[in-house]
């Protein structure tokens, strides 16, 4: 038996690893830890909610004194730490929450774990902190092939564009920190935090840095599900300068997997990145979403194409993110199962089918759902 906090399990990313370990070790006893903010939403786990293995704590991960109860009471040996906020654009415009929750918020379950952990007779043996980063705390990569080429190192390697990369040099793990918005800022300083506490209490930590995710219960502030649901109803596809900007994208369950694997048999204090090899201008992603919705849609393939609208470019947007995920390959096994072209079929698909879901983000139904809920109790 296994007590395992999972944080911000409400979320895009977590509900995928809730719902993967939940169902994968039932007898795993796994605690999803949220503060239910705009982006958490329990009808993202509303399959696995019944399940004698799954908990759910409506809690602030910067209330230390809650964190390191629910840690004492239910004898938690291992963290996931994926709660943060994550929307570059919203960062720019209050820095503060980011710094607050990214930050402060790790700094409390850190302190949470150490102080439990160190406590007890085995201390550290069996015990796990795994910290969720991103790709943008390495700043930007020079885009120097707009026309793109094949990866070498990508095991995945061959003709088709969804394989292309758009230069010679990848985010690995030893390149320096250099983030460019207050959203990298803070996620590399919780970065910095987690190694710290390996470095100085001996904490047993693991870090991950991954591409953009994609795939089923994405909140829709974010590019694909966003641009879904606006293919669908017409209305304008905003897009930042000329659409020029590369991305690595990652389909969401092949993320957690990695995750899985990584808790499990990650070497402590290691870093592995997660990518994708998939990279893509924003542009050419923003048409296949405009052709695979127009077709699933029975309208004429590219009928909307005159929906994109390009704005004025985002503050710090940087040009080119592509992640190597070879050490992650070479050391543990692990690799996409998908081809890019297979999870936007499934990840669109899914929005089409789930309109309710969509609505009730959209119109912040959830929120007042789960607010009504919590105060009859």
């Amino acid at each position: 038996m296994r007590n395992i906090i999972i944080t911000g399990g409400a979320g895009f990313i977590g509900s995928h690893v809730v719902r993967l370990f939940v169902n994968k070790y039932p007898d795993y006893n796994i605690f999803n830890v949220d503060k239910l903010t705009y982006a958490g939403n329990l009808a993202n786990l509303k399959d696995v909610e019944g399940k004698p293995n799954y908990h759910f704590v409506k809690a602030d991960i910067c209330d230390f004194e809650t964190i390191y109860k629910l840690m004492q009471d239910e004898h938690i040996d291992g963290i996931i730490h994926l709660a943060a906020e994550s929307h570059v654009d919203r960062s720019i415009k209050d820095p503060f929450t980011f710094a607050q929750t990214n930050v402060m918020g790790t700094l409390s379950l850190l302190q949470a774990a150490k102080l439990y952990w160190e406590s007890l007779p085995e201390k550290w043996e069996g015990k796990r902190f795994y910290h969720i980063s991103t790709d943008e705390v390495y700043g930007a990569l020079e885009m120097t092939h707009p026309e793109g080429i094949v990866p070498p190192f990508s095991t995945k390697a061959s003709s088709g564009e969804h394989h292309l990369a758009y230069g010679e040099k990848f985010f690995t793990e030893d390149l320096k920190y250099q983030p460019h918005s207050p959203y990298s800022a803070a996620k590399a300083s919780s970065d910095h935090f987690v190694r710290a506490f390996h470095d100085t209490y001996g904490l047993p930590t693991v870090v991950t840095n991954c591409s953009n995710n994609y795939g089923p219960y994405q909140f829709p502030e974010k590019l694909i599900p966003l641009f879904i649901n606006n293919i669908r109803h017409r209305k304008p596809l905003p897009v930042y300068g000329k659409g020029e900007n590369v991305r690595d994208w990652l389909y969401v369950e092949d993320h957690a997997r990695a995750i899985d694997l990584i808790f499990h048999e990650g070497k402590v204090g290691e870093t592995y990145n997660i990518g994708g090899f998939n990279e893509w201008k924003n542009i050419d992603i923003i048409k296949v979403l405009i052709n695979t919705v127009d077709r699933m849609l029975g309208r004429p393939e590219g009928a909307d194409m005159d929906l994109i609208t390009y704005v004025t470019d985002r503050a710090g947007h940087d040009m080119r993110y592509a992640i190597d995920s070879s050490k992650l390959q070479r050391e543990l096994g692990w690799e996409p199962s998908l081809q890019f072209e297979e999870g936007i079929e499934k990840t669109v698909r899914w929005y089409l089918d789930n309109q309710e879901w969509m609505d009730n983000v959209t119109s912040g139904d959830y929120q007042r759902y789960y607010e009504d809920m919590y105060a009859k109790r």
